[in-house]
Parts: structure tokens; C-alpha cells; sequence
């Protein structure tokens, strides 16, 4: 039996914040929550796929509505399933959605089309009734799934009133949730003031756990040699995103200055940009991270083309901890063998976080076998969810 897209339909959400990094506030952020209608049936209820943007880039239901979904609804059903006719093919949607687009400027679009793209894969596999990490491990993997994926604690943001206690009682609530690495902002406050900051941090972590910054792409090249020969006097698990992300010369130039472990990539949107980054940014596979994050990046479907050029680089996948917080991450962690993901305890709810009852436990979670990415296990987005489209 066949399966058909009813409908995708988008509704932008507020996921406003007083808080700050070294670049934005977040007061006025938004996202896209989509939903992709089928007309399957699992278990009494009708399959509906459902995704969402990620923090940092606005809501993007304007470019939706414009183009992408109408080439959809365009299309003819069948030359939007696999083979077997029988489910959807992610890849042959994403093939519609892209029709008439130029290559490169990958700006906001591709946050539009990897919004889509979520929810068509959480769709896809709630049709055959399997968690994704699963399925992607038979489809794309070895077929073997580590259902244990890293996750860190990213926080420390900026904000008004919030001094060195308040900072350090944010890290101290996250190493009692079981995380074993966080993450604070720099760059939004002089060095010396950065400095008095992560010290305060690194005096209040236990033997084994980990501190990581991120600037957020705020320095010029200056400014970023002068934190990374300040930051060498201390053992951190990352340096993130010092200067712009497309500035591939001053990341190169920063590891001649910067010897420990460097982490980017979130703000590259595509396979391209990705890989100009491992040509020209310096990157060092034996130590560094790689951020991209696939909800922003025209999704799983343009991911698996950037794990593909990782591999022919000399990349493993181990070196991937992808930005975001959201279930899909998790999910190709956990099916792909990728580093781990990152995680928000108390930002961007309900969107950020894990289906409840799953706990942290020393640094790692544990992917319950939920259908689909596993939006239902978690009550309060679903409800979101669910109010959507169903």
C-alpha cells in the first residue's frame, strides 16, 4: 500500500530568552515547528513527521510557504516514495524541495529545506516502525546502533544581574543532572573578566569533568590569538568558534597558536561549506571537533553527503558532536556513531532535551526505542506537536 503527504504545515513559535552570547541576545528568537501529514496509519493513530529549526536561526515559514512546500504538494505522490512504494523517500523530497534553486548562498534556505527534512525522516520512520537511529544504522551504518550517546551541558550564557556565583551554581545544577563536560559563552565580557569566569568554573569542577568555551565567532584574528595564548593555561575540552565561520584563514592561523583541542562548524549550512573548512580551516582530525548541525544545514538527507566527504578526508564520524540539543542529533549520533550532541537542560523548551525519564548518566543518555526520532516521549513538545497537525 502506498503512502501519500497530505500536507506540511508550518507555525512560527517564540522560544524568546534574556540571555546573551558573545554575538546575539535572545530575546526576540523564534523557530519553525513543521509537520509533514501522511495518510499511514501506525497503531490506530495517523503518522505525522514533525521537526523543527534549531536556536540561533530564526523561524524561516515564509521561504516554506513560498517555495519549498509547494513543490511538494506539486509533485506527483508517487515520485516522492521509495522503491518498494511503500514509504517515503527522504532523499527523492529533498530532490523536489531543492528544484530551481541555484547552488551556493546557503543562507536561510537551507534552514527552511533542513526543517522539512526533519520531520519527513521522523515521518519516514514512524511508517516503518522503527526509533531512526535504528534505521539509519541498517540504511547508512553498519547496521549496529550504540543506543548510549555523549551528550554535554552547553549553557553559561550572559545575562543581566548573573556574577560568578550565579555562574557557577548553573555548571554546578548541570554536573548534578549526571553531565560530565559543560559549556560556557566568552567573548562577551573583556578577557580578564572571561578569565575570572572560567576560573571560577574550573575551581568547582570535580576530578574528571570538563569545561568548554565558545565565543560564538566574535573575534577578529587578533582577538582570537590573545584568548587561545590565555586559554593554553588551562586544560579545556574545547575552543569554540573564535572568529567567523567562513573565515577558514583565521581558524588555520589559530591552530599555530592554539595547540589543545578547537571546535566549529556550526554555522556551515552545507556539504561544500563543510568541506572548505577541512580543506582550508586547519582543522586537525586527531583532536578537533566538528559542529554541523543538520536541522540548519539542509538537513539528514545533505548530513550523510557531509559524513561522506569526512570519511574521504581521513574524518571519523567520532569526531562529530553536532549543535543544536534536539532528538534528531541524537538520533544520527546514535545510528551513525558520531562523537555525541549537545544539550540544553533549561533553555529553548520544550524543544531542547530528552523524552522523559531519560537521565543522564555519567555524561552519557541512553535512546529509548521510541518510533521516529521519539517527539512522543516527551510530553510537553508532542503536546506542541500535536496541536500543529493532529
Amino acid at each position: 500500500m502506498s503512502v501519500r503527504i497530505l500536507d506540511i504545515v508550518e507555525v512560527t513559535k517564540p522560544i524568546a530568552s534574556p540571555i546573551a552570547n558573545a554575538y546575539i541576545d535572545f530575546s526576540k528568537m523564534t523557530l519553525s515547528l513543521v509537520a509533514v501529514v501522511t495518510d499511514a496509519v501506525r497503531d490506530g493513530r495517523r503518522v505525522v513527521g514533525y521537526g523543527f529549526n534549531s536556536n540561533g536561526r530564526y523561524g524561516q515559514g515564509n521561504l516554506m510557504r513560498e517555495r519549498f512546500i509547494p513543490r511538494v504538494r506539486e509533485a506527483s505522490p508517487e515520485s516522492l516514495l521509495d522503491d518498494a512504494g511503500t514509504n517515503l523517500d527522504p532523499h527523492k523530497v529533498w530532490a523536489t524541495m531543492f528544484r530551481n534553486e541555484k547552488p551556493g548562498g546557503h543562507g536561510e534556505r537551507s534552514v527552511a529545506m533542513g526543517t522539512i527534512d526533519m520531520a519527513l525522516w521522523d515521518a519516514t520512520a514512524k511508517i516503518a516502525g522503527k526509533p531512526l537511529f535504528r534505521l539509519l544504522a541498517e540504511r547508512y551504518g553498519d547496521g549496529n546502533a550504540d543506543p548510549r550517546v555523549f551528550v554535554y551541558a552547553a549553557g553559561g550564557y550572559y545575562y543581566p544581574g548573573k556574577g560568578l556565583d550565579g555562574l557557577k551554581d548553573e555548571m554546578r545544577s548541570y554536573l548534578d543532572r549526571g553531565y560530565t563536560v559543560v559549556k560556557m559563552k566568552i567573548g562577551g565580557a573583556p578577557l580578564a573578566d572571561d578569565q575570572r569566569r572560567i576560573e571560577a568554573v574550573l575551581g568547582m569542577l570535580p576530578k574528571g569533568c570538563r569545561l568548554a568555551v565558545d565565543a560564538n565567532g566574535r573575534f577578529d584574528l587578533p582577538t582570537a590569538v590573545d584568548y587561545a595564548k590565555a586559554l593554553m593555561a588551562y586544560d579545556l575540552f574545547w575552543y569554540e568558534e573564535a572568529g567567523d565561520p567562513l573565515d577558514y584563514a583565521l581558524q588555520a592561523e589559530l591552530a599555530n597558536h592554539y595547540a589543545n583541542p578547537m571546535a566549529t562548524g556550526e554555522n556551515l549550512f552545507s556539504m561544500q561549506d563543510a568541506r572548505n573548512l577541512i580543506r582550508h580551516g586547519g582543522m586537525r582530525p586527531d583532536r578537533d571537533w566538528l559542529q554541523f548541525d543538520c536541522a540548519l544545514s539542509y538537513g539528514l538527507v545533505e548530513y550523510l553527503r557531509t559524513l561522506e566527504m569526512l570519511k574521504e578526508n581521513g574524518w571519523s564520524p567520532t569526531r562529530c558532536i553536532p549543535h543544536g540539543g534536539h532528538q534528531m542529533s541524537l538520533n544520527i549520533a546514535a545510528g551513525l556513531g558520531l562523537g555525541g550532541n549537545e544539550s540544553y537542560p533549561d533553555l529553548f523548551q520544550p524543544y531542547g532535551g530528552f523524552p522523559d525519564g531519560v537521565k543522564v548518566v555519567d555524561g552519557h543518555i541512553t535512546m529509548p526505542d521510541l518510533p521516529g526520532i521519539g517527539f512522543e516521549g516527551k510530553s510537553d513538545l508532542i503536546a506542541e506537536m500535536r496541536a500543529l497537525a493532529e
